[in-house]
């Protein structure tokens, strides 16, 4: 029994209460703090002599106005333990993702509980709360876990912190049937074989980009380094560990396959738009659009992470090359390290037409997205089967033409070609993109509505959430059945196993 279970915000624990109320049930006694918190209460005077006798020996100083008495069934749900440096409401799409697949286990009866971060990824100014029930899904937010981006020190310093934590309070989670571990940070893998190994639990292994193969691309590490090294040994191990290992598309599934030995099954599952919060808006319903192109220009946007791995050079040369067409304005809007070119470029060309946004809210991603009229996603030359170009998913779950910056073959480029939904140019070439620009800004406005509704289109058939993240927790679950300890369906002891809220300790008395 653990009362971090509780489905209650705004109240913790104060005693153990060793009364029995009926056999085979725990009493807690709980502490509001929250004001605004508001429960069901359910009447049962008979405990009053045994109440009132433990207060005044336990707590004497407590308001009763303010306590609950709370009785517990021993919980006997499989426990899956997330590990994660981002998570919602962080806006990295790592963290959303993460929470989209929790969330959808949570409901098929599983308890699942999420170490992550306290605060921000990419802005470690920010605080998130420390304990957290969000969607149905148990969120421990770890301290000294994030210190930035800053240099590489400040983000392995943060990572380390992160699984040292993660480690010792994952050794000890009750009930626990099983882990799903992805790339962020890069090393979340050792802490999931660490509790793996101790714990005789399965690992469901999610890649969002393989490490350190993207470092070594970048030049941030060398080939045959120390840390390269490290990694390669450490992605051994887990692939070598893990029941189930997703990639997210066949150019990375095959680049595992050669460099790995997978002992569990290999799946190829994309990401998802988070569509559910996605729909196109139309330019006079749309304030994003309003408030950055009151004069009504052909949008060019690019959205989301700005990567080293997804340069955004080319497009922000032929925006320089396009400062005087006044049919233009381009939009870059989110953060990472590539950020800095734009905002250098705006400053020291004086650009009117380009803009400069962070991350928007999810809340206003529909709005946001919906503002473009074409959508730039940018893959590095070397990055095809190393990551995995999301930003695209977005841009047609708002059904907008693409502009894809980078190489053939590729996940985007057949994506593009297959469902005939926009263009492809390679980086570097500037004359190109200008060309290309200007070309598709004289297109009639029915032929760029085609091919967003093809794209809206293969996004519900092929690509939407409900699809897409049922399917990841379809391989999750299968992990977790194949565990001694998720022997029963998890939707079966949901309905067998449950909270109740006692009565309140001033009705009691």
């Amino acid at each position: 029994m653990g009362i971090s279970a509780l489905p209650i915000t705004g109240w913790r624990p104060v005693a153990a209460i060793d009364v029995q109320i009926d056999r085979g049930c725990h009493c807690w006694l709980i502490q509001q703090w929250s004001p605004q918190t508001s429960v069901t209460l359910l009447g049962k005077p008979a405990v009053a002599p045994a109440l009132r006798e433990c207060v005044a020996a336990k707590r004497p100083n407590v308001q009763s106005d303010r306590l609950l008495l709370v009785r517990m069934t021993t919980d006997s749900k499989p426990l899956l333990l997330v590990i994660s440096q981002v998570y919602v409401p962080d806006p990295a799409s790592v963290g959303q993702h993460m929470a989209d697949a929790a969330e959808c286990l949570a409901g098929r009866g599983y308890r699942v509980r999420v170490y992550t971060s306290a605060r921000g990824y990419e802005s470690p100014g920010i605080r998130y709360p420390r304990q957290e029930i969000r969607g149905g899904v148990e969120i421990c937010r770890l301290p000294f876990s994030s210190f930035g981006k800053k240099t590489l020190v400040h983000r392995i310093v943060g990572q380390l912190l992160f699984l040292l934590q993660v480690i010792v309070k994952g050794i000890m989670c009750r009930r626990l049937a099983g882990i799903l571990v992805s790339t962020s940070p890069p090393m979340a893998s050792l802490a999931a074989l660490v509790i793996s190994w101790v714990r005789r639990v399965p690992i469901t292994y999610w890649l969002m980009d393989l490490n350190p193969d993207q470092a070594i691309q970048l030049g941030k590490v060398a080939e045959n380094g120390l840390l390269a090294r490290g990694l390669r040994w450490l992605n051994a191990l887990v692939f070598a560990r893990a029941r189930e290992v997703v990639a997210l598309d066949r150019f990375m599934a095959e680049r595992i396959r050669k460099q790995y030995r997978i002992r569990g099954r290999l799946e190829t599952l994309p990401p998802w738009p988070h569509n559910d919060a996605l729909e196109d808006v139309p330019a006079k319903a749309n304030p994003f659009r309003r408030e950055h192109n009151p004069d009504g220009r052909f949008v060019v946007m690019y959205s989301g992470n700005h990567s080293l791995a997804s340069p955004v050079t080319t497009l922000v040369q032929a925006a320089v090359k396009l400062r005087d067409d006044s049919r233009f304005r381009f939009m870059f809007v989110g953060d990472g390290v590539g950020k800095r070119e734009v905002d250098e470029a705006i400053k020291t060309e004086r650009l009117t037409n380009v803009i400069s946004l962070p991350y928007q809210p999810l809340e206003r991603i529909r709005y946001s997205l919906s503002a473009a009229d074409l959508h730039v996603v940018a893959l590095g030359n070397d990055m095809v089967g190393i990551i995995h170009p999301c930003k695209i998913y977005g841009a047609m779950a708002v059904g907008r033409p693409v502009l894809l910056i980078g190489p053939r073959p590729s996940h985007a480029a057949d994506l593009i070609d297959g469902q005939r939904v926009g263009w492809q140019i390679e980086h570097g070439d500037v004359a190109g993109a200008v060309s290309m620009l200007q070309k598709i800004v004289v297109l009639p406005l029915g032929e760029l509505a085609a091919m967003g509704r093809r794209a809206r289109g293969a996004v519900g058939e092929r690509f939407s959430k409900r699809i897409l993240c049922d399917a990841l927790c379809d391989v999750i679950e299968r992990s977790l059945e194949a565990s001694r300890r998720a022997v029963a369906a998890p939707v079966e002891i949901a309905r067998r196993r449950r909270l109740e809220v006692g009565a309140g300790i001033d009705r009691a008395m």
